[in-house]
């Protein structure tokens, strides 16, 4: 067992942090290194070197333009690119994938199950999403994909839909990150992957019965559709309506818990979802409306009249209606403030950022604009207010030590150890963009062996060289933690950190001298314990 330091009331300090209360700021100076920082820690993975650098150029605000317009169709840097052509799954359509990528027999070696089958694709998927985080420059649009797709989540653990996330993300989160909410809000309604997710693609009216599937003419042709839907082996669905789908729509993605529903709202809208399906999820999997699966009746939703006879459309008019409510506005607002400004954002931010929403008919660049201009965002008492998710984490650790990233299944699975396996949160809900579920002893130590393993070599995937970041003189151990501090933490790390490394490594040169040692500074350890220490945790 590597010995490992106890950093001083670690969990504390990060829930305390993570409940800081947020004031108005300060007049911000010409070029505000510590602003800049700070903007770098929300808006993208954490500071690089390049990204400073260009930020330093263009300004704090004039780099935060830069990001809410990025060029259209701009091409990626050619290493990036390179890595993701190396992944053909990132482009095939749905269909492709569940075609060329089968689930393997059981007696398919090991090998050609992770060539062959879907753990390839799964694979690709969240390489790429690794590297994208690191490597590319358009930073806050990869931070928002990360936000939506935990939004609107599904989970690849259920099913077909391992085949279906890719997509997913590519065709129904990333084109709308900076559209607006009615657009990304109908893109993942449609999208097979959450058809699937939440079981509206086998949710009927009441009433339909075998007989009427059968029926010699006016059924014929939709219910041969689904019963080959029903044929499907992750589930043979019995006739009847599924409401997860709608209830998920109204407490999750839009209205909020207390948005002012009621039951009888969830199933008149899961009524109105009735007959949004999948043409054959494991086969063709692509959206259809199964009319002979709908409920045709008139609905009432939220007060609002659907009157009888509006087909797909019943649908499409709950959207609308929901889109442009106002407890969505302030529904949405409460999740992006938490996410980019504190755990406990004031219901002052909250309620000026949703009247944004509202005014614009929520168009997204203008609600992250208002939220990134506010008083809260700026102020001083916001920085390092948050913790950093796992991902997060991995990411920030792997940008801010310039990391050479090829990644790896042992880089990934670093990830579910810390508790954030990607694609796969357990519930509707998504992963938590709060500090409590994640500061715990055991992901704090998960957190500090990744670190001590990147910077000591250990981990396949990801190369780095320290040399670019020693002090130019002959550097006592006390310049390496300070300098080391400077680069990876973007300020020089606090006494108790200070003392905390300072003590680790005279304990390994004590241990060291017993065998007749006598090692140079452990360059490696203190990037490592840095990595772990409470400052590099929190954004």
């Amino acid at each position: 067992m590597r010995a490992l330091p106890v950093w001083p009331l670690v969990a504390v300090c990060l829930s305390c942090a993570s409940r800081s209360q947020v004031t108005a700021p300060e007049a911000p100076a010409p070029f505000d290194e510590a602003r800049a920082v700070h903007v770098l820690q929300r808006l993208a993975y954490g500071p690089s070197a390049r990204d400073l650098a260009e930020m330093k150029r263009l300004g704090v605000d004039g780099w935060v333009d830069a990001q809410l317009q990025p060029a259209s169709g701009a091409a990626l840097p050619p290493g990036l690119s390179a890595k993701l052509q190396a992944f053909p799954t990132l482009g095939m359509s749905m269909e492709q994938l569940v075609e060329d990528y089968p689930r393997p027999p059981p007696e398919m070696p090991p090998e050609e199950k992770r060539e062959r089958g879907p753990a390839r694709v799964v694979f690709e998927r969240s390489s790429a999403r690794v590297l994208r985080a690191v490597e590319s420059p358009r930073q806050l649009e990869e931070v928002l994909v990360d936000f939506w797709f935990n939004h609107f989540n599904v989970s690849e653990d259920k099913g077909v839909v391992k085949w279906l996330a890719t997509s997913y993300e590519r065709d129904a989160i990333r084109p709308h990150v900076f559209g607006t909410f009615r657009e990304l809000l109908g893109a993942t309604a449609h999208h097979p992957a959450m058809l699937f997710y939440l079981d509206n693609w086998r949710s009927t009216r009441e009433g339909l019965s075998q007989e009427e599937l059968r029926h010699p003419r006016r059924f014929r042709r939709q219910a041969a559709m689904l019963e080959d839907a029903e044929d499907e082996e992750d589930a043979k669905p019995k006739l009847g309506l599924n409401e997860n789908y709608a209830r998920e729509l109204l407490e999750l993605h839009t209205l909020g818990v207390d948005g002012g529903y009621t039951q009888d709202d969830v199933r008149e809208v899961a009524r109105c979802f009735t007959g949004w399906s999948i043409r054959k999820p494991r086969k063709e999997p692509a959206f259809v409306f199964r009319k002979v699966a709908h409920d045709g009746d008139a609905k009432v939703v939220l007060g609002k009249a659907i009157p009888a006879g509006g087909g797909e459309k019943d649908g499409e008019r709950v959207l609308d209606l929901l889109a442009s409510h106002p407890a969505t506005a302030r529904h949405v607002a409460l999740k992006l403030a938490r996410r980019f400004v504190a755990d406990e954002p004031s219901p002052e931010l909250v309620d000026r950022v949703a009247k944004v929403f509202l005014d614009t008919q929520g168009d997204l660049r203008a609600v992250y604009r208002a939220l990134f201009q506010s008083p809260e965002f700026q102020s001083p008492r916001a920085r390092a207010a948050k913790v950093k998710t796992p991902f997060e984490y991995v990411v920030s650790a792997l940008r801010a030590t310039n990391a050479q990233v090829e990644v790896t299944p042992r880089l990934l699975r670093h990830l579910a150890l810390m508790g954030e396996p990607l694609y796969r949160a357990p519930a509707p809900t998504g992963f938590p963009e709060v500090a409590e579920p994640w500061v715990n002893s055991g992901a704090l130590v998960a957190r500090l062996n990744f670190g001590l393993d990147l910077v000591g070599g250990r981990l396949p995937g990801a190369r780095v060289s320290l040399d670019a970041f020693a002090p130019k003189q002959a550097p006592t151990a006390v310049e390496w933690v300070e300098g080391l501090g400077q680069a990876l933490l973007g300020a020089k790390p606090s006494e108790e950190t200070k003392a905390t490394i300072l003590a680790a490594l005279a304990e390994k040169r004590e241990a060291a001298s017993a065998v007749d040692e006598a090692p140079p500074v452990d360059v490696p350890l203190i990037a490592g314990l840095l990595l772990g220490s409470p400052e590099f945790q929190k954004q």
